[in-house]
């Protein structure tokens, strides 16, 4: 990492005051060679991809002193993909944050732009993809958004101090869609809290459709994320016509000691249907986690864990579609900025679900933001490279 520090006096030298300034430049570089089982249509697949262990990013932070405890912040940060050199998603260049705001050790901090909400930011501590890696080790299709995938444009965001060990934050997004106020609106509300070894977190944050009634998920919408639209993936495509996506989640872990430490999460996700949506009723999914970590040496990191995703019985579903994933990670640390890694996961699928026609169709199987299969089982596994800066 590379960190660039600027002193000015701004014209205050004669009353003895000094504002610093400092920014950091930064990023991080991850490829591996990655191999699915069953990819839907095309059999399996072997080829590079990028950004397993950490999504490839290149960032901008700030910090400028304004006196009195009171510091102006902003962070920039584009991602990228390094196995052909594009931009992660076309036409947004920093899609991964633009936002700039203030803060304060006594009073908070108070953000603005595209960046992720409260539900991610104070449950990720315990959130799967720590150890697992969003790319395989999210909850199937990342149906409950604890990987880093979600960020929510044109929002304003509070985050408090932590007051003996509890720390809560908020966030609302502006629709910006004329002739409703609410339309495309996004918020969330989450706390965290910390006792020596333990914590937890608690959150739930609301997406709101752009388009009137539910229609196809608009992409005008504040709700949009950095690789998707949010929550589109195979386990839920007979949802994008939701008027509105909710979502509640727990996460909790302990540290035993300086080896050994687990993580558990539960969240509820609903898929709320509207004039215009394909579907009839609420489709509501529940899911629970637990994540094993293991650090014997210094260089060594290794993590088991087990999700189980479970639908509702709704829009004609009699037998609602269930998802039982596992994970693996070795993780072996060159130094400080360079480590490799392989992971594995399994995914079995069963059930019932509905497809973008509002058709009940067999379930299968959809490893975290992996490709769908075309079967109920899916298999990944990648050997990769990951180096930060």
């Amino acid at each position: 990492m590379k960190k660039i520090v600027i002193a000015s006096a701004l014209g205050l030298a004669a009353m003895g005051a000094q504002a610093q300034s400092s920014v950091t430049l930064y990023g991080i570089i991850d490829t591996g060679v990655e191999y699915l089982s069953n990819v839907k249509g095309q059999g399996s697949f072997l080829g590079l991809n990028e950004g397993i262990w950490g999504g490839e990013r290149f960032g901008v932070r700030g910090r400028e002193d304004l006196g009195g405890g009171t510091a102006a912040i902003f962070q920039l940060e584009n991602g990228f993909n390094a196995d052909n050199g594009a931009m992660q998603k076309s036409g947004v260049m920093f899609n991964r944050g633009a936002w700039v705001g203030l803060t304060n050790d006594a009073y908070g901090t108070f953000t603005a732009g595209r960046q992720y909400t409260p539900y991610y930011t104070l449950l990720a501590p315990w959130s799967p993809t720590n150890w697992l890696t969003g790319a395989l080790g999210a909850h199937p299709g990342d149906i409950d958004n604890l990987d880093t995938d979600y960020r929510v444009s044109n929002s304003v965001s509070y985050k408090s101090p932590t007051f003996a060990g509890l720390t809560f934050g908020a966030l609302y997004a502006l629709g910006g869609q004329a002739g409703s106020f609410t339309r495309g609106q996004s918020w969330s509300l989450a706390a965290q809290y910390r006792a020596g070894p333990a914590g937890i977190g608690i959150g739930y944050e609301r997406f709101e459709n752009a388009t009137p009634g539910g229609g196809a998920w608009n992409s005008a919408s504040t709700a949009w994320s950095g690789t998707g639209e949010q929550g589109n993936t195979g386990i839920t495509a007979g949802y994008q016509t939701a008027a509105a996506q909710n979502r509640l989640a727990v996460t909790g872990g302990y540290q035993f000691n300086a080896k050994f430490d687990v993580s558990v999460s539960y969240s509820n996700v609903q898929y709320v249907a509207g004039p215009g949506s394909l579907f009839a009723s609420t489709a509501i999914f529940n899911t629970g986690g637990v994540v094993l970590h293991y650090h014997p040496a210094t260089a060594w990191d290794f993590a088991a864990g087990y999700a189980y995703t479970r639908g509702t019985r709704a829009n004609g579903i009699t037998s609602p579609a269930s998802y039982n994933q596992f994970n693996l990670t070795q993780l072996y640390s060159l130094s400080k900025r360079t480590r490799i890694y392989v992971l594995e996961a399994f995914q079995r699928a069963n059930g019932e679900t509905v497809d973008s026609n509002g058709k009940v169709i067999r379930a299968v199987a959809n490893i975290a933001e992996a490709t769908q299969s075309g079967n109920r089982n899916q298999v990944a596994v990648t050997l990769g490279i990951n180096h930060s800066f």
